[in-house]
């Protein structure tokens, strides 16, 4: 008998625990002073909720990352005829190097050019390394880095003042040092470039290019990339990409460097769909520091190989300074969602509860001193 009436108990115990239905305590303070700090701290916290997570965050949303491809077309043509060169007419078959590359272009501006180079021998050029005075200084078989090619152990004339070890290498040797004070394409500023950028968001199944639906092949043949005039047109000249990273483009083209193209693809999608159009912006990225500009630009080295009728190979080095243009796409897209709005919305609540437990403690608190102030009086 003990034992059923110790089993009714527990499960009395177990609804009352389950089903009972409590309520908070409602304590009236007539405080000028509490009830200002309650009702100013729960506008703050509705403030943040409405401006800060919903306006400025969008908390709302889902969000997605965007997906992109990339190609590039350049046009123009360029004369050279200076006193190192000869007369040469140039198309973009010469100054695109590579013809396609990743999400980049390279513009050749200037270069420094080895012709006819044979394997043979030769002296290598004069530095604290390579100079000698007999064969003793030289070791065969020797391969500097940084150096032309691998020494044969002989000690020879590079000029009537110095002798050099020589090296096993492309004769004559490259001389980088005479590179030409101006830019040897001055009219690359000239050249134009079509970006053609398609991007997609894969979670919102939404599309669109950088060459907007109403854009046809006339509108192309005309249009240039202007932020004022045609902000959507896909053709920039390089002159105006280099200007407005803050650079002067005839400056830049005698050694080169890296010029990032930005587009902007961060689109609301609870808005008309049409209104998510790319933004452009331009930056230089390579580094170029006033004082210590070690190294500066941007260069690389390829050669054009020939053979002549008795077998012999020949090449011309070619050591390219130009400009090279990154095109870097990026952007977030949001919807309207209901598992974030909830979440948000609970966190919301949940600032507001936790603001009345606050508040309901601190009147309490006032309510007891004022008692004790009360009995203390009588």
């Amino acid at each position: 008998m003990t034992l059923y009436k110790q089993a009714i108990g527990c499960c009395k115990r177990f609804l009352h625990y389950a089903f009972d239905y409590e309520t908070p305590k409602t304590l009236v303070i007539p405080s000028l002073g509490v009830g200002f700090v309650f009702r100013f701290t729960q506008f703050l916290v509705v403030m943040y909720v409405v401006g800060y997570v919903c306006v400025v965050q969008k908390a709302y949303q889902d969000t997605d990352t965007v997906i992109s491809t990339v190609t590039t077309k350049v046009k123009g043509f360029a004369f050279t005829n200076t006193s190192d060169t000869e007369p040469r007419f140039w198309d973009v078959a010469d100054y695109i190097i590579p013809p396609q590359s990743d999400h980049s272009f390279f513009v050749l501006t200037n270069m420094v050019v080895t012709p006819k180079q044979v394997q043979s021998h030769c002296p290598e050029l004069p530095s604290p390394s390579t100079t000698c005075v007999d064969d003793c200084n030289c070791v065969e078989g020797r391969s500097d880095p940084r150096g032309n090619g691998i020494q044969t152990g002989l000690c020879e004339n590079y000029s009537t003042t110095a002798r050099t070890c020589e090296v096993l290498s492309w004769c004559p040797l490259e001389i980088d040092t005479k590179l030409p004070e101006h830019a040897l394409l001055v009219a690359a500023e000239n050249f134009t470039v079509l970006i053609k950028n398609s991007i997609t968001y894969p979670k919102f199944n939404f599309h669109r290019r950088n060459i907007l639906p109403h854009v046809n092949s006339s509108y192309l043949k005309r249009c240039e990339f202007s932020r004022l005039t045609d902000p959507h047109c896909p053709i920039f000249r390089l002159k105006h990409i280099v200007s407005e990273a803050g650079e002067d483009f005839q400056d830049m083209a005698v050694k080169g460097g890296v010029l990032g193209i930005l587009i902007d693809w961060s689109c609301d999608l609870d808005w008309w769909a049409g209104e998510c159009l790319p933004k452009y912006s331009f930056r230089r990225l390579d580094n170029k520091h006033p004082v210590n500009n070690v190294a500066p630009g941007y260069n690389f080295r390829f050669a054009k190989y020939y053979k002549a009728a008795d077998g012999e190979e020949t090449r011309t080095l070619i050591k390219a300074y130009g400009i090279r243009f990154d095109v870097i796409v990026f952007g977030t897209a949001g919807r309207f969602s209901i598992v974030p709005t909830i979440v948000n919305l609970g966190a919301a609540l949940s600032f507001l509860s936790l603001v009345r437990r606050e508040m309901f403690r601190l009147a309490s608190e006032t309510r007891s001193l004022q008692q004790t102030q009360n009995n203390t009086s009588h």
